[in-house]
């Protein structure tokens, strides 16, 4: 990617967490809870029997599987451990 365009990208994606964390913020100063974040991965499909799993809110490629179902647990894992849960599954740390 052109070196503008990533600076770019990057600059939003920063903006976008700016915005979460003062969200978050303006909900705590009311007494409320924020609302519930939506999913955090995303599986993407990057070739034949080739899967990204990506994080949403940064758009960093947190792991690759070569089977959907494999690239679909990682993703479950991840989602757990952002959640504050201790998982692990063969051949992911602990």
């Amino acid at each position: 990617m052109h070196p503008s365009m990533q600076q770019r990208v990057e600059g939003n994606i920063a903006l976008h967490i700016r915005a979460t964390a003062a969200t978050a913020e303006f909900y705590s100063m009311i007494g409320k809870e924020a609302p519930v974040s939506t999913v955090r991965f995303q599986v993407v499909t990057k070739g034949v029997n080739a899967y990204h799993v990506i994080e949403r809110a940064t758009g960093k490629v947190k792991g690759f599987r070569f089977s959907w179902k494999a690239a679909i647990n990682l993703a479950q894992v991840l989602e757990a451990r952002a959640d504050g849960e201790k998982v692990n599954i063969d051949g992911w740390g602990k």
